[in-house]
């Protein structure tokens, strides 16, 4: 079977050296609405620049209008208003260093600064009525998200109905003193928590969005952290109770902050979405599936033509990675080992140890079929252990529509290197 493949990758995938050798990836997307890039770690500097040139490329020569990454909506809203001259930042470090949530250096680094100098000039020289817009749509940011809203209905309605909502929410939380976990425990063991104060919230907020100042976008940012709030707290509470259902919610919570942004944007709208492989890889070809297990890019492909989604996975042979070997502590660059014998990696490596991307089409779908070992690498990360638990079982043809692999791969490079820089192996 596996020499089959490889046979299979050698006829089928195209080598690439540079952003112009990707033209027919370009050229395959043709007129889809959401496009969704992968990466198999949040660690690897070519995962990002491939992305970055190729979201470039669709910016230019599609339309697309807004990318959408796995990051807080708070921070990435700093980063949304200095792309579109709606902030006083003085530089794009200055603007990256909002990210102070851990890993940071998952979007405060040099390839992502290099992108948005890139996006930031492009809306300054362009005349589209609206400009290019970079959003997080990720669940964690539960306690920034309240302080945003309090804070811009201080400005604008001071004595009004939502601040009243939004202060019952806050003293809500206050006792466990931001601290997710205590809360995750506290109401999944012991009370309802806050679920009441941040529906009614939301519910408030989406029953008055009109009358919302639509300048700068204040309409959707209130709106956004209004359904952050109230889905971070549905996670956190199921946190500690099921690591699936929280997935779940998680990921469900991506889409519809998704699609809040694609309402924003008009029903031409284009978006470009970067997320790791285990959020955009449609998780009904995996083994995902049997543990009850969805996430975007299957509610993506779920919601909408398949004509208008595209998906593409990324992967790489060995190199280094950005990463750590425990949560919350400080980054290392480690090294990648060899792919495991016989895993979907392993099977590009063989067939060519060289950068290379492969089209799935009608042709050779079936060929693909087969259920494959395919590499994810986390921000917590062990090479030692990495054949116990960093390869998901993935039906590659049904998982993605194109896939781009980097035969070695170089860590990622954080604003400020300066935790560590040891080499793990």
């Amino acid at each position: 079977m596996v020499k089959k493949i490889i046979q299979a990758v050698q006829k089928y995938a195209k080598p690439f050296q540079n952003s112009e050798d990707l033209t027919p990836l370009i050229d395959q997307i043709g007129d889809a609405k959401i496009v969704l890039l992968g990466e198999s770690s949040h660690g690897t500097s070519e995962f990002y620049s491939v992305r970055s040139e190729l979201s470039k490329r669709l910016i230019m020569e599609k339309g697309f209008s807004v990318i959408a990454v796995e990051g807080d909506w708070p921070s990435c809203q700093h980063v949304n208003r200095y792309i579109k001259n709606y902030s006083n930042a003085s530089s794009t470090h200055e603007v990256l260093k909002e990210f102070k949530r851990w890993p940071t250096w998952m979007w405060a680094n040099e390839e992502i600064a290099e992108l948005i100098d890139w996006l930031r000039d492009y809306n300054n020289e362009s005349d589209l009525t609206q400009k290019i817009g970079f959003y997080g749509i990720d669940v964690y940011s539960l306690w920034e998200s309240l302080d945003e809203i309090m804070n811009y209905l201080e400005k604008t309605e001071p004595k009004g109905s939502n601040i009243e909502l939004a202060r019952k929410a806050i003293a809500c939380f206050e006792p466990f003193n931001r601290q997710e976990d205590q809360y995750a425990i506290s109401s999944s063991f012991f009370s309802e928590g806050c679920v009441e104060e941040v529906s009614k919230l939301l519910a408030s907020i989406r029953s008055e969005q009109k009358n919302f100042q639509v300048q700068q976008e204040s309409d959707l940012n209130i709106k956004v952290n209004a359904i952050v709030a109230r889905n971070a707290e549905n996670y956190y509470r199921a946190m500690v109770k099921s690591d699936s259902e929280s997935w779940n919610i998680r990921d469900r919570h991506m889409v519809e902050a998704l699609n809040e942004i694609r309402s924003y944007y008009g029903d031409d709208s284009k978006v470009i979405v970067w997320e790791h492989n285990t959020h955009v890889g449609d998780a009904s070809a995996t083994d995902m599936k049997q543990e009850g297990m969805i996430n975007v890019g299957q509610l993506v492909r779920e919601q909408n033509k398949a004509e208008d989604v595209y998906i593409i996975g990324f992967g790489t042979h060995s190199g280094t990675v950005t990463a750590a070997d425990e949560w919350g502590v400080n980054l290392e660059q480690m090294l990648i080992p060899p792919a495991q014998r016989g895993s979907w990696e392993d099977i590009m490596h063989r067939a060519g140890a060289f950068n290379q991307f492969l089209i799935f089409n009608e042709e050779n779908k079936r060929i693909f079929s087969e259920l494959i070992g395919h590499r994810a690498i986390g921000v917590v990360y062990n090479p030692a252990y990495e054949s116990y638990g960093n390869y998901v079982p993935s039906v590659m043809s049904n998982r993605y529509d194109a896939f781009i692999y980097i035969d070695k791969t170089n860590g990622l490079h954080p604003l400020q290197l300066s935790e560590t820089s040891i080499i793990k192996q």
